[in-house]
């Protein structure tokens, strides 16, 4: 029960069409918090509710203040921890990797501090590259397709550290060719490269070399294959060169 009331706390930021966090949160009369460029480009081309079906329209939609009240003391609370969380404090990982290759082991995690918070994993890194990657990882998290990073976990052992990250709902891109049935449509694909791509772009202005871009470093967050334009990735596992 307590892990159900967490998770739906988690999820009240996200919104449910676009899987991120909402920039200008709006509700509609189907009860449900959407991104407002999200559900009124949703409305304009369906005119029902993505959730309930019900009708849906434009001039219904209004401003959730609290949902945005709750964004702005999220942001503000990271900023105000510089970025740095304590294990088992603010933040506790599961036992059990969901992901391990090499030196990178990956966790869900949940949030202990801050209740209205996104839902997240724990990157673990080994090796002498660990510290210089993860800040590139804050530094660069910024960007609409390369995962986010919200800060350092401490403490860990020497030559360890552990990056707090938002959690793809889709896992990679591997796992997701893996599953389906065909390969996705040409349009989909192009979508999805495109922006891995930009991703791609924005870090080499920012001289950075991604040394290992591969379909398991591509985290998907929206998978549609029907509309390319629904569709979400982001980069992640920068190995740097």
């Amino acid at each position: 029960m307590a892990h159900d009331t967490e998770h739906r706390m988690t999820d009240s930021l996200i919104c449910p069409i676009t899987q991120e966090i909402f920039s200008v949160p709006v509700i509609a009369d189907d009860g449900y918090t959407y991104e407002e460029s999200a559900i009124v480009a949703w409305i304009q081309e369906n005119h029902t509710s993505p959730m309930t079906r019900q009708p849906l329209s434009i001039e219904s939609l209004r401003p959730n203040r609290v949902i945005k009240n709750l964004i702005e003391e999220f942001e503000n609370s990271l900023h105000s921890a510089d970025y740095r969380f304590k294990l088992d404090v603010d933040v506790r990982k599961e036992r059990n990797a969901i992901f391990q290759v090499n030196t990178k082991s990956i966790f869900r995690a949940h949030w202990i501090s801050r209740r209205s918070a996104p839902p997240t994993v724990l990157l673990k890194m080994n090796g002498i590259r660990a510290k210089r990657e993860a800040s590139f990882c804050v530094q660069l998290s910024r960007h609409p397709h390369i995962i986010r990073t919200y800060g350092v976990v401490e403490p860990t052992p020497q030559d360890t550290i552990m990056l707090l990250q938002e959690y793809a709902p889709e896992g990679s891109l591997h796992n997701l060719l893996d599953d389906v049935s065909r390969v996705p449509d040409e349009l989909i694909l192009i979508e999805m490269f495109s922006q891995i791509a930009d991703a791609m772009t924005y870090l080499a202005y920012n001289r950075v070399t991604h040394g290992d871009l591969a379909c398991r470093n591509i985290l998907v967050f929206r998978f549609d294959k029907y509309n390319p334009e629904n569709n979400l990735v982001k980069l992640t596992d920068f190995g740097l060169t």
